[in-house]
């Protein structure tokens, strides 16, 4: 239903009008005369990309010599990712394009700006205020990219788990990619990765990406109930009156910050939900949730119902060749798996990344990777569950109340009957 434009809307629509009105040749005489803002954002590609580091102690490559993973290196447009005897080199040809941060399943590779849930807060923040968000490369926009625009160094820096968390919860999120211009990138690869990634994420979602090929077409435009929200703000401040109370609608609108506040909480329950249900592991060893599994598990915990679409792969034990010897929980990189009772093992699915090095070093093959679907990863939330058993019980109040109401009404009529009579 679309919103009801009211008094509040005009003076938001005026307003705008009368700043562009303002200086209509202000940007035109500061371009002749060259005397732009000194201190207007300038257009700089590096901005957007850094150069990784490693942290070997997830690292697969680096965790057993039996290990058969070399994503990175495979990855790398310019080679500069040496793996030799259990260590990984970075070499200074690196272009920073992060695709190497984007296909460790381990998350062994430590960029600030690539951060599953950094570039979901970003996206998240662009998606929320406006009527679309974009997300694009460096190459791409060419240019400062505008408040609902997202630049990354390269499309394929975004993993699957992120764009999962994004599809679900943000349908108006678009990919910005010019057609053929990853064809003349020095980045080989990264077109290949961004369609991976989000084919997964669409299979996963149900639901399909935007894409954008002309930046005519782009368009940045906030939605109106923001606009509402910012010009009351403004005026709460200014002059001390609570404008909202005026405007219940308006009142209710969240803040961009107030949402991100909330789904980083959620996250944070989420972990502390699945430690005191999982634990340590028998060699007291705390087990890791990477970032991408967090916004995996937080979005099937909202909606449960996307669990069959999602396809995961674990390990499973054929416990007459299983020796207990416990290569498979030393290897583990983020100890989701156990040896529990008397050695018989053990695994706790919603840590597992399905790296298969548990596979790769068990010396009697009892381990194969089966893949599944999403149902084991839907974690319980304590707080939901309790606000529905609280919705519940107020619902039989009111039942019970409603048909003791009715008992007292009819035995009221029927005195009223035997007065008549």
């Amino acid at each position: 239903m679309a919103q009801k434009h009211d008094l509040f809307d005009d003076i938001i629509d005026i307003s705008k009008s009368l700043d562009t009105l303002k200086d209509p040749v202000g940007s035109l005489t500061d371009a002749f005369l060259g005397t732009a803002d000194p201190e207007a954002p300038v257009w700089n590609p590096a901005d957007y990309k850094e150069r990784p580091r490693i942290n070997t102690v997830p690292c697969l490559a680096c965790r057993s010599e039996k290990s058969s993973c070399k994503l990175c290196a495979e990855v790398c447009p310019v080679d500069a990712i040496e793996i030799d005897d259990g260590e990984i080199d970075i070499h200074d040809n690196c272009r920073k394009c992060g695709l190497c941060v984007a296909v460790c399943p381990t998350e062994s590779f430590i960029s600030p700006r690539l951060k599953p849930k950094k570039l979901y807060d970003a996206i998240a923040t662009a998606a929320t205020a406006h009527t679309t968000a974009y997300v694009t490369c460096t190459r791409a926009l060419k240019r400062v990219p505008r408040e609902n625009e997202v630049v990354v160094a390269c499309v394929g820096d975004i993993t699957r788990e992120t764009w999962f968390a994004v599809l679900s919860d943000f349908p108006n999120v678009s990919v910005y990619l010019p057609l053929g211009v990853c064809d003349k990138c020095r980045t080989k690869g990264g077109e290949d990765v961004l369609g991976e990634a989000i084919a997964g994420a669409e299979e996963w979602a149900g639901a399909g990406m935007g894409l954008e090929v002309e930046q005519r077409a782009l368009v940045c435009e906030k939605r109106r109930e923001y606009e509402r929200k910012e010009f009351m703000d403004n005026i709460m401040r200014t002059t001390g009156l609570t404008v909202s109370k005026l405007n219940p609608a308006a009142a209710a609108v969240a803040t961009v910050t107030q949402r991100l506040k909330e789904h980083n909480k959620k996250l944070s329950a989420l972990e502390r939900t699945l430690a005191q249900a999982t634990g340590t592991t028998s060699q007291k060893r705390r087990r890791i949730l990477t970032q991408g599994r967090q916004l995996v598990l937080s979005t099937l915990q909202s909606k449960p119902e996307l669990a069959e679409n999602v396809r995961v792969s674990i390990p499973e034990c054929d416990f007459s060749k299983c020796t207990m010897c416990g290569d498979c929980v030393r290897a583990c990189p983020t100890y989701a798996c156990d040896l529990v009772g008397a050695g018989r093992f053990a695994l706790e699915s919603a840590y597992c990344v399905g790296c298969n090095l548990c596979v790769e070093v068990c010396p009697e093959h009892a381990l194969t990777m089966v893949e599944h679907d999403g149902s084991e990863l839907v974690v319980p939330d304590p707080e939901a569950e309790k606000k529905a058993a609280q919705a519940a019980q107020a619902k039989r109040d009111a039942e019970k109340m409603k048909a003791e109401a009715k008992r007292k009404l009819n035995a009221a009529l029927d005195k009223v009957e035997k007065l008549a009579d």
